[in-house]
């Protein structure tokens, strides 16, 4: 199990990666960087599928997008400069307690 959750950081760090490269493209005319972002987005999109197998993928893809808009969100604050709202800090917050609820009772079932 740990593997699996292994494969999704995996594939989370890479989609952030990916992500946080978007600007850096300047809408796809930047030939290195786009070819980089392709290459992470397929990264993210291949550990994924090792995910899927073992956890439900509701989980996977509440994981995983609920982790990577959190990190982007923190990223784009860093190293873009970007502002955040305390509205904003406070849904991220939500975000984070919200994906780890959901991966420690995603076991039990109803």
């Amino acid at each position: 199990m740990l593997k699996t959750y292994l494969f999704l950081v995996g594939a989370i760090i890479c989609e952030v990666c990916g992500t946080m490269l978007l600007p850096v493209t300047q809408n796809f005319t930047k030939v290195t960087p786009t070819v980089f972002l392709a290459g992470f987005y397929l990264s993210a999109f291949y550990l994924l599928t090792f995910v899927v197998d073992k956890l439900p993928i509701a989980i996977v893809y509440g994981t995983w997008s609920g982790l990577g808009i959190f990190t982007i969100a923190i990223l784009g604050y860093i190293i873009f400069k970007q502002s955040l709202s305390w509205q904003a800090i406070l849904g991220m917050f939500l975000i984070v307690v919200g994906v780890s609820l959901v991966n420690m009772y995603s076991s039990k079932t109803i």
